[in-house]
């Protein structure tokens, strides 16, 4: 008989039941009550993880050889090893049993292959589940005292204020020690000046923009993003709390928890609740307004209620206005090429002319010289199609130096894009023949719901004639498809194909696509600097590219 232990430990901790612990008493266990000898065991450990899901790396490796019957049981010290979830652990426990792999929990003693140890699992695991749960009430019902209070629990304070701590008395008579927010007069008066400039503007990247070219910082000493801008115009720390405030948030559907009796019209709010906590959750890091707990604060308000509920409504209405990034299609460079004047990612902007090619032309400038009017950066601009066709030669020349063995998945891919480019004539007709089939489906859903005949034998019409023109065209891609066919098996035969595939200089300049280019870039290159005089790459392993005329 083999079997598994499972062993876990939410933090890197000396506390509590080690993972060493845990495993030795599984063993103790098993030898003495099982029968199994020391070479019957196979450990899975998982330090690190909380049993609030089942996404850990041992568990799930442990149950891949549980499918695979590698396994007879399962052994852990505790239920809550396995999970706190009682959805998950009964899942496990009905996967287990399809598989025939029995499974012991060491300090509780049940064992599935009993009845009443079955039914006892379950009972615990419910109870822990509850524990988690009630541990969650009771962190949420303490923020919800602390936000009456108004005090500052800690974290970076917003811009214009600082920490200040107190000295109070609680209810029975302890002296405890308390945070609140204290303005600070001088970074204040910038709050004041950037919720101004937004009600004039009406635009986050007009405001930034104003900020760069005034030289305006945060506390920190960094430049103001759209995204600090919004985040500080939104949090309601700044605002005057008063009567109009406490009905505008109400009526937005905000948590309130002070009476309308302490929105003075001096303090400022708090918001609770703002972050996520937990793992994974980088990329989607601040709540909802909605979802944050506010309460008037101890500190005072620095802008009126009027304004700040003004530019809440703005910024409601730019919402659909998202904002996105100057993009070129042709342009190769975006997010690898640098001013190396002052360290700005360089964007691409189109202009209206056309080059000898018939290609839009198109300059890379420095995003800091765009937003600040050149008061922060004068960098030259630089020819994109010019630097593209230097980069892609230079780079093509470097892998002519070192070939590399040819990728399969890349010569599929690569040819079936040369077919399409070979004959384009078959890619116009493969989308004409999918507005007919579209445009047909739209009719049998038409007539089926019109009920004047009419209308319904103008209708079938017009299906006629659709369905004639798409017999034309499925007649004609199979025509093209074969001529396609032939004339490549004239004009090449199998050697010269492998070998002009084989080519990286012809694959990269001749068949892929523009977006296939940008990713084997960024796969070869770390970033690109320009001075002004003499373009710079940086390979991904870390040495420059030697110097050559072209890149002066």
């Amino acid at each position: 008989m083999r079997a598994a232990i499972y062993s876990r430990k939410s933090r890197f901790t000396g506390r509590g039941e080690s993972i060493e612990n845990q495993i030795q008493m599984c063993k103790e266990y098993a030898i003495n009550n099982i029968g199994l000898t020391e070479n019957d065991f196979v450990i899975f450990e998982d330090e690190g993880f909380s049993g609030g899901n089942t996404n850990r790396p041992e568990f799930r490796q442990m149950m891949r050889e549980a499918r695979s019957k590698k396994i007879d049981i399962v052994i852990c010290y505790r239920l809550d090893r396995i999970s706190r979830n009682v959805s998950d652990f009964s899942q496990l426990i009905n996967e287990l049993e399809k598989y025939k792999v029995s499974f012991i929990s060491v300090k509780e003693q049940f064992d599935t292959t009993k009845p009443m140890g079955r039914a006892m699992m379950y009972i615990a695991s419910v109870f822990s589940q509850l524990e988690r749960e009630t541990i969650a009430e009771r962190i949420r019902d303490n923020m919800l005292q602390l936000a009456k209070t108004g005090r500052w629990l800690g974290g970076v304070t917003p811009t214009g204020y600082k920490s200040e701590m107190l000295n109070k008395k609680d209810s029975s008579l302890k002296q405890t020690r308390i945070f609140r927010l204290k303005v600070i007069p001088e970074e204040a008066e910038l709050v004041k000046e950037i919720y101004d400039k937004f009600i004039i503007f009406k635009s986050l990247t007009k405001v930034e923009k104003s900020l760069l070219e005034n030289r305006l910082t945060t506390k920190n000493g960094v430049d103001f993003s759209r995204f600090s801008l919004r985040f500080l115009l939104t949090n309601p720390v700044y605002a005057i709390a008063d009567g109009a405030l406490y009905r505008y948030l109400s009526e937005q559907g905000y948590e309130i928890y002070s009476d309308i009796k302490e929105f003075n019209g001096v303090n400022g709010l708090m918001a609770y609740n703002k972050t996520r906590q937990g793992k994974n959750t980088s990329g989607d890091k601040y709540r909802e307004p909605k979802e944050w707990i506010i309460a008037v604060g101890m500190h005072p308000g620095i802008i009126p209620s009027g304004k700040w509920i003004e530019v809440q409504e703005v910024l409601q209405r730019n919402k659909s206005k998202a904002y996105r990034n100057v993009k070129s299609t042709n342009a190769l460079l975006s997010g690898i090429l640098k001013c190396e004047n002052c360290g700005s990612f360089m964007r691409p902007k189109i202009m209206t002319r056309l080059d000898s090619e018939g290609e839009k032309v198109y300059y890379y400038i420095c995003e800091l010289k765009e937003k600040s009017n050149k008061t922060r950066c004068d960098a030259p601009n630089i020819n994109g199609n010019i630097l593209d066709s230097l980069i892609l030669e230079r780079l093509i020349s470097i892998i002519n130096d070192y070939p590399p063995a040819v990728n399969p998945g890349l010569l599929l891919t690569l040819n079936y894009n040369t077919q399409a480019a070979k004959n384009p004539e078959i890619k116009l007709i493969r989308g004409k023949l999918a507005s007919a089939e579209t445009e047909m489906k739209n009719l049998i859903k038409l007539a089926a719901k019109q009920a004047d005949e009419k209308v319904q034998s103008l209708i079938l019409k017009r299906m006629e004639n659709i369905a004639k023109n798409i017999n034309i065209y499925t007649n004609k891609i199979k025509q093209l498809d074969g001529v396609q066919e032939q004339t490549d098996l004239e004009e090449h035969n199998e050697e010269k194909i492998i070998q002009m595939l084989s080519d990286p200089g012809y694959c990269i300049m001749n068949l892929i696509d523009i977006k296939q280019k940008r990713e084997l870039l960024k796969s070869a290159i770390e970033f690109i600097a320009w001075d002004g005089r003499q373009v710079k790459v940086w390979l991904n392993y870390g040495r420059m590219l030697p110097e050559c005329k072209d890149c002066k």
